[in-house]
Formats: C-alpha cells, sequence, structure tokens
C-alpha cells in the first residue's frame, strides 16, 4: 500500500503541471481545470490496483482525466437549450437572408495561425465562454475533443438533428464574436 502511494505521489508531481494544461485548455476555466485534476488524481488513487503498466503512468492519467472532461460538459448540459435563440435570429433577415451589417468578414491569409497568437486565443476563450453551455460543450467535444457526431450525440443525450443546428448557431455566434472582438479592435 505504501509502495503505491508513494507512486502516486510521484506521479502528482510528475504530471500535474501537463494534465492542469490540458484540462484547462479543454474548459477554459481555472478552477474547474483544478478541480477535474483532482478528480483525476482521487480517481486514480482509488483505481491504482487496476494499472497495469500497460501504458506509461502518463497515458493512463489522461485517460481518466479525459473522461473527467466529458463528464463536466454532461453534467453542465442538462439543462435544456432553446433553438428560437432570438440573438441568432438577429442576423438574417425575415427571408433568411444574412443582414448587411452581420454578414461574415473576409478573413485574409495572413490570419490563418491566429490560434498560435495568445490575445486571438484568449478573445476566442471570451467567445466561447459567451455561448450557451450545451453549445459551447458541443463544440468543445467536436473541434477540441476530436468527438464524432454520434459520440457527442451519445454523451449530451441530443439528437444529430439537434447538434447540428446547435453547432451551426454556436459558429455562426462565435464567428460575429471573433469579427467584433478581434477585428474591430
Amino acid at each position: 500500500m505504501q509502495k503505491k502511494e508513494n507512486q502516486l505521489s510521484i506521479w502528482v508531481e510528475e504530471y500535474t503541471h501537463d494534465l492542469f494544461s490540458w484540462a484547462l485548455h479543454k474548459v477554459s476555466d481555472i478552477e474547474t481545470a483544478k478541480d477535474l485534476v483532482q478528480d483525476t488524481f482521487l480517481a486514480a488513487a482509488e483505481k491504482i490496483d487496476g494499472f497495469r503498466g500497460e501504458s506509461s503512468p502518463k497515458t493512463w492519467l489522461f485517460s481518466i482525466l479525459n473522461f473527467k472532461i466529458i463528464d463536466h460538459y454532461r453534467k453542465k448540459v442538462k439543462q435544456p437549450v432553446s433553438l428560437d435563440d432570438d440573438s441568432f435570429l438577429s442576423f438574417f433577415s425575415a427571408e433568411g437572408d444574412w443582414k448587411i451589417e452581420k454578414r461574415p468578414k473576409d478573413w485574409h491569409e495572413e490570419e490563418s495561425h491566429l490560434l498560435d497568437n495568445p490575445e486571438f486565443t484568449e478573445i476566442l476563450r471570451k467567445c466561447l465562454k459567451e455561448l450557451p453551455e450545451k453549445w459551447n460543450a458541443s463544440v468543445r467535444l467536436k473541434y477540441l475533443l476530436n468527438k464524432t457526431g454520434e459520440e457527442i450525440c451519445q454523451e449530451l443525450d441530443m439528437t444529430p438533428t439537434n447538434l447540428w443546428q446547435i453547432i451551426h448557431r454556436a459558429k455562426v455566434k462565435l464567428r460575429d464574436c471573433v469579427e467584433n472582438n478581434w477585428f474591430e479592435k
């Protein structure tokens, strides 16, 4: 027992920073990321007898963390979200065409590496936080965790039609937010 406690202590020292960085990247909230890493180590302590060393400890811990991240989003999206979001309707005319002032702007080639720019990624994080929770979770699971539509529907308990409506509307809102906060600055 003492040997396993010592091993876990070593893992905490070696992997906390990497786990925290990953969790923060996925949830964009420092306190939530800390909680997820703590939950990861608690789960690892409970399951350490089951760790056979078939993968590296780091891989095993990241696997636990990824399940914790998915559980985090599952819990947060239990509240129903109306797809009749009036703010979304503000992008379109009564005929369904883009309103002139809301049309997508042209993004230039030099902007192709925006995710390498810390200022841009901070704006993107803020824009993601402004989305309704179910929209935020859907976008993060699809584009950050690279989940398939089927996996997302299963994890968030929604239909494929509902998922694609949410993804589409979230992308429109994100684009508008980024354009207003990045290109207009």
